[in-house]
């Protein structure tokens, strides 16, 4: 970014870099794909292979074009593993573990209901570590919005809802989503990054999802459930690793250092609506009104705790 070639103008990525709303709709839109390919990958990959060799191919990446922001960015790093490697732990490797191990347990509507009290999650968490006002439209913007998530969640029928009992599923799963909403919130400090830039930041929290992947791909391997990628399954781990796990987190994490955890959060709300939408692509599978429906609601939302949270955005240093 730092290059020569910025003469004139700003390039199409640095421009892109700076609008953390766009940023966030496309970070959602990968994850929803994440979604997509991890059905996909049933029988082509076993999930911990999958999720240790996304994070190997993270670093190689990152090492072979990105040589320089990550070695300015070392020293930081060094001086903040534990921080990173609770990050990583928690954020990339335990979310990923604790929902495939929810599967098992509890139903799809389930898990993609708790999914969507991320971003309240993350907006409750952020007044502890971060006190400040909230605004009214901003506690309405995440309500609306989640009424969104459960109305895809609950395939247009509502009134399921009520029906729904919490299992042990259920319970690892929501334990999951704080995790992730304790990830959003300490990226906003960049404490973990001691200053690092976003890609040396990325680099440190990939080894730390690495490193501690390690010890379930172990337990994976020993309980007999080891399974190497077929063709179908590299192809899906290249994209797993490209999009989701690398360009994806790069982008998050810049558009949280510019609009903060609780805004950007309650962009996560897209992530299920954009994997109800890319099934219909992909998978072919049905569309409904209450998809469209879930949509509006979801930005709608996210219109309404954007529109009186001020123009207030803090660049990233």
């Amino acid at each position: 970014m730092a290059d020569g070639s910025a003469t004139i103008r700003p390039s199409l990525a640095g421009r892109l870099y700076a609008h953390p709303y766009l940023l966030l709709i496309l970070t959602t839109l990968g994850w929803g794909g994440n979604a997509v390919a991890s059905r996909m990958a049933v029988g082509q990959i076993s999930p911990m292979m999958l999720t240790t060799c996304r994070w190997a191919l993270v670093l190689a990446v990152l090492a072979l074009t990105c040589r320089r922001q990550v070695a300015e960015s070392l020293p930081q790093l060094r001086r903040q593993w534990r921080s990173l490697l609770a990050m990583g732990a928690t954020g990339l490797t335990a979310f990923s573990a604790l929902s495939y191990v929810a599967a098992h347990y509890t139903s799809a509507v389930n898990l993609s209901i708790l999914q969507g009290t991320i971003p309240l999650l993350v907006l409750s968490g952020g007044l502890v570590v971060h006190p400040g006002p909230v605004r009214a439209g901003q506690i309405a913007g995440a309500t609306v919005a989640l009424m969104g998530v459960a109305l895809v969640a609950s395939h247009g029928r509502l009134e399921s809802l009520a029906g729904l009992q919490f299992n042990l599923g259920d319970v690892l799963m929501l334990g999951a989503c704080v995790l992730y909403a304790g990830y959003t919130i300490a990226l906003r400090s960049r404490g973990a990054g001691g200053g690092a830039s976003a890609i040396g930041l990325l680099f440190g929290l990939a080894a730390a999802a690495f490193l501690t992947s390690l010890p379930l791909l172990a337990i994976e391997a020993a309980r007999g459930g080891l399974q190497a990628p077929t063709a179908k399954g590299w192809a899906i781990l290249a994209f797993v690793g490209l999009l989701p796990s690398l360009i994806c987190h790069v982008f998050f994490i810049r558009a949280v250092a510019l609009i903060g955890p609780a805004r950007a959060g309650l962009f996560i709300n897209l992530v299920p609506v954009f994997g109800a939408l890319l099934a219909v692509l992909v998978l072919g599978e049905s569309f409904g009104l209450y998809q469209a429906g879930a949509l509006i609601l979801v930005l709608g939302g996210i219109a309404l705790s954007e529109r009186r949270a001020g123009a207030v955005m803090r660049v990233a240093a």
